[in-house]
């Protein structure tokens, strides 16, 4: 064999499930979802081996290389077990299900095919001519075991499994050729753009991360280029060996455009580099609702069927995989465009998606990060103040006690096995919400966990014989729940608050409340090689680095702004507040006149930030008659609770037009315009901040308060002053997005004078001056004197 060819790896299973499927998307019933991925598999898998005596030998590596057309192929995987008799040597392969086993008639064919692959190595490993297959099934609840054997002969069995080899051969030859002619292209590419202030420096610390296998934490303020100074080295470091694959991780839709136009540039120089922008189900699904099964919709009909000659032609026409192109290809192939999309990525160089699709337990991309998966990949993570709140939403779960008894309302007259387990579970819950007044902290909810395997495994029982589409539709999203919770359950560790809760709408839950994501992101990252987590606002660095990774010996950088502060007046009011206390009628009064002083000594568009959605209407409310009493002319715009796309846009496109007056919009701090949002040159002058971003306090916030407490940390910065600085930096950030940009950041708060206050800002907010309501028109008609003179 050539030691210098090339060499592909791809495990037994990823090799079957692509070759080998067949059939229709069909998410009808829970049995669809694979339990293997649950951790409670992995224990029966354990169990069942060590049941199996001294003949057995369990999790058994096994590997072949196969010499092709120019490159060599690595197949390898483990089998659950190895049994060796005088008689024969069996291959045994353990699935965890949770249908009943009256109900597996056969093995699922990718399960046998997955043994039949292993079965093979083995033979030709022992010279045996002929080999046994076993197939255990193991019902997770009851843990009663079916099992089904087979006996081959090696040399049909060898066949069989050259064709599979066969059919991926060309797949894998693909990899070689693109690779090659990739990273030929990339030696050729340099930074498209003049350095700015700091940006060689960022550049530079992000290749190093990527070649040393670290992580590292970028604080960069807006303009220095964040996102072309990381995509740049991470594509160098592609072409280097140092990393396979690219994922740009993203919270919002605005920074993967953002995102590919960097790719775009680089292209312009004859970079060889295939990037799919991945798209959320529901807004890339042809069908007017999301219903994947053979009945409702087309394009998962015979799926599996059409969609590997979809991607591999796709791939050999197209480097850009944006949604419009995974479209018309869906269309032209008839397949299901989000799940196209997904083994697109597999091909591509680089992925561009939401954070979910790397980190979310119910969302991830198995094919790139199952347990005990590991790839050469690259974690960009853009925003990545934002992914704290994420990770505690994505390693959270709860249930809700109405929600049984809604289940149990529907099910009880056909399946009262079914019910009674649920009311099992509704009695426990009963019972907590009994001994909890508004929160309840619990030590232990183990009895309600083993209740619940129950519940899922009847859930799953049911929705194979349910025939009404609108009840299996309620079991189903329940079945997710369920399944949901379990799954984050049997990960609880000191990262977690488990508690009840009544919420506003007087529902009663029981929520596994992940206050530290740090561990369970930390398992995602260590899929990959490197990781950059940047932000404009990733302030006090340490306490990113304490949420988002466990290691302890990740790097930080911090760059300086590339801006000139002269044009930027950066203000703190500090006669106004808004401490609840303070809140009056007067004080509204006050904060309206401060808008219209400040509007009034420059026309322009200005965005006003509030704490939420009743101030702004207090504050709103007095400007409007403040400014009918006063011959100055201004338009205003309002963020409404709950606006649409449309609405979104209006609001937006109402500071790209050009007027004869000023333009002031109403938003909320925290929300959808204070962040990820550009309004470049005249398009915004000055924004005011209202109130330093304090999130409200409720259940939540003080459990994290307490718990940080208790680990010797200021609980009130992790649960309150932290999160609410991020917020106030976020929308100051709106102002200045380019070297071009002159405007006014005004906070209005007296608590930003407080130590603990200043202590968080960015070093260029050294500046800030104080003002009062009585200087600050006057204050401001300087500055833009000064630009005029400029």
């Amino acid at each position: 064999m050539d030691e210098n060819l090339p060499m592909i790896r791809i495990s037994v299973r990823n090799l079957v499930e692509f070759i080998l499927r067949e059939g229709n998307i069909d998410n009808r019933t829970g049995g669809g979802q694979d339990p293997e991925n649950m951790q409670m598999g992995s224990r029966i898998h354990r169990k069942i081996q060590r049941q199996m005596g001294s003949d057995y030998q369990a999790e058994v590596p096994l590997k072949t290389e196969i010499v092709c057309d120019g490159f060599i192929l690595k197949i390898e995987g483990r089998a659950d077990g190895l049994i060796h008799t005088k008689e024969q040597v069996m291959v045994d392969e353990i699935k965890g299900v949770l249908r009943e086993l009256d109900r597996v008639q056969e093995p699922a064919g990718i399960h046998l095919a997955q043994a039949k692959c292993y079965a093979s190595m083995v033979a030709e490993q022992e010279g045996v001519d002929e080999i046994g297959v076993q197939m255990t099934y193991c019902q997770m609840e009851t843990e009663e075991v079916k099992r089904f054997q087979y006996s081959y002969q090696s040399n049909e069995l060898k066949v069989w499994f050259d064709e599979v080899i066969r059919q991926y051969e060309k797949w894998a030859k693909f990899q070689i050729e693109w690779r090659k002619a990739r990273n030929a292209s990339i030696k050729g590419i340099e930074f498209p753009f003049p350095y700015r202030k700091g940006q060689r420096d960022l550049a530079v610390s992000v290749y190093r991360t990527i070649l040393r296998k670290k992580k590292l934490f970028i604080q960069a303020p807006t303009g220095v280029g964040k996102t072309i100074s990381t995509v740049f080295p991470a594509v160098k470091a592609v072409g280097e060996e140092l990393g396979e694959k690219i994922f740009y991780l993203t919270a919002k839709t605005i920074t993967r455009t953002v995102a590919e136009q960097a790719f775009e540039t680089l292209r312009e120089q004859n970079l060889k580099f295939k990037v799919i922008t991945l798209t959320a189900k529901e807004k890339i699904c042809f069908c007017e609702e999301t219903s994947c099964n053979p009945d409702d919709c087309p394009y998962a009909k015979g799926h599996f069927d059409r969609v590997n000659d979809a991607v591999y032609e796709l791939l050999m026409q197209e480097d850009v995989m944006s949604r419009e192109v995974l479209e018309a290809q869906a269309r032209k192939h008839k397949v299901c465009p989000f799940e196209m999309a997904l083994d697109v990525s597999t091909w591509v160089d680089g992925v561009l998606c939401d954070y979910n699709y790397v980190f979310d337990p119910d969302a991830r991309l198995r094919r790139f990060f199952a347990e005990g998966g590991a790839g050469g990949y690259l974690f960009l993570i853009d925003e990545a103040h934002n992914l704290v709140e994420r990770g505690r939403q994505m390693y959270s779960a709860e249930l809700c006690k109405e929600d049984f008894l809604a289940v149990k309302k529907l099910v009880k007259g056909e399946a009262p096995r079914f019910a009674k387990r649920l009311e099992a579970c509704n009695k426990i819950l009963l019972a907590m919400k009994k001994e909890c007044e508004n929160y309840k902290v619990l030590d232990n909810i183990s009895h309600f966990g083993i209740q619940l395997m129950n519940v899922l495994s009847e859930t799953d029982r049911y929705l194979e014989e349910c025939v009404d589409k609108e009840v299996r539709e309620t079991v189903l999203d329940f079945y997710f729940q369920v399944r949901s919770f379990l799954n984050i359950y049997d990960g609880l560790d000191e990262n977690y608050v488990v508690y009840t809760e009544y919420q506003e709408n007087g529902r009663f839950v029981l929520k596994l409340f992940c206050v530290n994501p740090a561990a369970n992101l930390q398992k995602c990252l260590d899929k990959g090689n490197s990781a950059v987590f940047f932000s404009a606002t990733l302030l006090p660095i340490q306490y990113y680095k304490r949420l988002l990774s466990t290691e302890k010996d990740n790097y930080a950088v911090y760059i300086d702004s590339s801006f000139d502060t002269k044009k930027r007046l950066l203000m703190n009011g500090v006669d106004v507040s808004t401490r609840y206390a303070m809140r009056s009628r007067e004080m509204y009064q006050r904060y309206a006149t401060y808008i219209f002083r400040v509007v009034k000594a420059k026309m322009g568009n200005y965005l006003i930030f509030f704490p939420s959605y009743r101030f702004m209407e207090d504050v709103y409310q007095e400007f409007t008659q403040l400014l009918a009493s006063d011959e100055e002319e201004m338009e205003l715009v309002i963020q409404q609770k709950h606006m649409d796309e449309e609405e979104r846009e209006n609001f937006l496109r109402a500071f790209e037009m050009g007027r004869e007056k000023s333009l002031i919009g109403f938003g909320v701090l925290g929300g959808i315009f204070s962040e990820g949002i550009d309004l470049t040159n005249e398009k915004l002058i000055g924004t005011l901040i209202i109130g330093t971003g304090l999130p409200q306090v409720c259940n939540e916030r003080e459990i994290l308060k307490s718990y940080f407490d208790q680990k010797g940390l200021y609980g009130f910065d992790y649960a309150y002053r932290y999160p609410g600085m991020n917020k106030v930096l976020q929308a100051a950030g709106r102002v200045i997005r380019t070297e071009d940009d002159r405007g006014v950041i005004l906070l209005l708060d007296e608590r930003f004078q407080r130590e603990k206050g200043k202590e968080i800002f960015p070093k260029e907010w050294a500046d800030c001056e104080r003002c009062r309501l009585d200087i600050v028109e006057e204050k401001i008609r300087l500055f833009w004197e000064k630009q005029t003179d400029n």
